[in-house]
């Protein structure tokens, strides 16, 4: 009922009311009058007195009886009016609700639109995992809290720290590969929302508080999914009880989707460019990729006024033992010679390429030329000593080495290219198994 119909039904009751009282008047001056003349006149005349009061007595139980009903009735109109009101305030108060609440979601949508740009930037999987936990730091974030940042080694399958965040900086977590509520997580790869640790009848308090130093009392933690393949949790913790809610478990899951389907391009991308730039058989860097560095580490070296030493390396008689053991057993051979290669130079900025067929080439940034003839001679010694088994035949191989330098033997690629390869070809005429300097 509206209150203009409440209203209405009021001004009814009142107009009853008022148009009773002339009639209630004229009969009450009417029984005084009869009064009046019993009194001086007749007093038989209080026969029609005792009949006018009675007439009024019924007249004014009526309306009495009228009366309440229009009071009941108008009380029913105003408990269903009040009511009504009460719904309509509720449902405001239900649609102001939705109305935060979409508000809410449009700024959720807005960070995740953020977040979704910045990974999309992001080709390696080193920078994706810290351009994932700043972005989670800044939604999330405060100065106690700690965004980490779990992925499981391609591998060993085992569960490592790729990043960590706290306020601004980087933060050193003790537990590398885990704690018990990460073990938790990857144990049924489902979402982790605890309010408090001493509280929270899942873990034991003793091993949260042993486990790691940091003060731990809530947390939240996701984790990584494309599809059935794992690649690692994302967890926000805090110092203090009651940090997290469902509502930031929710929002945490959409992005840690999104983390995850960047994680795995940014492995698919590092995947495709080693391809592009490694042999598929050593694992080695291609030509093109090392013919490429060259110029680059030459120009480096001559603004650092500094030398470079390139290694020319070549198999003595490598056609041998394709026709005696094979092509496989070739295979073998490449792959032990570049093992030893490449665990030898492992220096900063050392480059070990395949040259091409049974030709292998190094580049030595900031080493000299007597010092690289040192490094060849040890290398050259050490896979002389290799011993390699084909068809259950132990065997050996060796190797002939040019060794040419910047800027000594030549000042651009071609030159040290060309003087490198004269000094192999030279060890070769003399006798095998030796190295030549330019």
């Amino acid at each position: 009922m509206s209150g203009y119909t409440l209203t209405v039904t009021l001004e009814q009751s009142k107009s009853t009311y008022h148009s009773s009282l002339p009639w209630m008047l004229g009969l009450f001056g009417l029984l005084i009058f009869f009064f009046l003349g019993a009194v001086f006149i007749d007093f038989n005349i209080f026969i029609f007195l005792g009949a006018g009061l009675l007439v009024l007595i019924f007249y004014l139980i009526r309306l009495h009886h009228h009366l309440s009903d229009k009071k009941n009735e108008s009380g029913l109109k105003m408990e269903k009016h009040h009511e009504k009101i009460n719904l309509l305030v509720s449902e405001i108060e239900q649609k102001e609700l939705a109305i935060q609440s979409f508000r809410e979601k449009i700024i959720n949508f807005k960070q995740l639109k953020g977040v979704t740009e910045c990974l999309s930037l992001c080709l390696h999987p080193e920078e994706t995992s810290s351009v994932l936990s700043k972005e989670v730091n800044s939604l999330f974030g405060d100065e106690e809290t700690t965004v980490i940042l779990y992925l499981f080694h391609s591998k060993t399958g085992e569960l490592g720290i790729s990043s960590s965040q706290k306020g601004q900086m980087r933060v050193n977590i003790k537990s590398k590969k885990g704690d018990i509520f990460d073990r938790w997580v990857v144990k049924g790869m489902q979402s982790l929302v605890v309010k408090d640790t001493r509280s929270d009848y899942r873990f034991d308090a003793d091993k949260v508080v042993t486990d790691d130093d940091r003060p731990i009392r809530s947390l939240v933690s996701v984790p990584l999914m494309v599809g059935n393949k794992a690649l690692g949790i994302l967890r926000v913790d805090s110092p203090r009880e009651n940090r997290f809610s469902m509502e930031d478990l929710r929002f945490l899951t959409t992005i840690g989707d999104l983390g995850a389907l960047a994680i795995e391009n940014a492995q698919l991308y590092e995947r495709v460019e080693q391809l592009a730039i490694r042999d598929g058989l050593t694992g080695l860097y291609l030509r093109k990729y090392f013919l490429d560095r060259v110029p680059m580490e030459i120009s480096r070296q001559l603004r650092h006024d500094s030398s470079l030493s390139f290694l020319m390396i070549d198999l003595d008689k490598f056609k041998r033992y394709n026709d005696k053991f094979g092509h496989v057993a070739g295979d073998i051979v490449l792959r032990t010679v570049s093992m030893v290669l490449a665990n030898f130079f492992k220096e900063p900025g050392d480059l070990v390429c395949r040259y091409g067929g049974e030709e292998f080439s190094v580049l030595l940034p900031d080493c000299s030329k007597e010092k690289a003839m040192v490094l060849a001679r040890q290398v050259r010694k050490k896979i002389e000593a290799q011993n390699i088994i084909l068809r259950r035949e132990k065997t050996h191989v060796t190797i002939s080495i040019g060794v040419a330098s910047y800027p000594k033997d030549g000042h651009n690629l071609e030159e040290l290219i060309y003087r490198a390869d004269m000094a192999l070809y030279r060890a070769k005429n003399n006798g095998r198994n030796r190295v030549e300097a330019a």
